[in-house]
């Protein structure tokens, strides 16, 4: 499991009574991507920009540093020349409509109660759904 399905496991465990506003989940999944890329080697930081890291697009390409579509799609997405994208901007761009994009893609691992919560608008989902979910 990557760091950002981590952390929407713990955001839709709604046990706790507070709820999370999609626009500020999907930056804080943003940042937990960016957390697992630069961890596999994939981007790095150069002060406020990010940057490809030391393993490149055609290392990633033959070796991916993780099997998980939605990290080797924000891998892909990097800015790969000069000046590269500050981090704000790369956050906000790879942000937009990324709790969509989980909550899609994880409807697509089989288990039909992850289906169901794709369809749902909302992020109060069934904690205990989370179960029919290997991960």
């Amino acid at each position: 499991m990557t760091t950002a399905r981590d952390l929407l496991v713990v955001v839709i465990d709604t046990r706790s009574g507070t709820s999370v506003e999609q626009g500020d989940l999907s930056l804080a999944l943003a940042g937990a991507e960016l957390i697992d890329l630069i961890d596999a080697g994939a981007a790095d930081l150069d002060g406020d920009r990010v940057v490809p890291g030391p393993r490149q697009a055609a290392e990633l390409a033959a070796e991916p540093a993780t099997d998980d579509p939605l990290l080797r799609q924000a891998a892909s997405s990097m800015v790969r020349q000069e000046p590269h994208e500050p981090v704000e901007d790369w956050l906000w761009r790879r942000g937009r409509d990324l709790v969509a994009a989980y909550l899609a893609e994880w409807g697509t691992t089989g288990s039909a109660a992850a289906r169901r919560r794709a369809r749902k608008p909302s992020l109060s989902i069934d904690p205990s759904a989370l179960a029919d979910s290997p991960a």
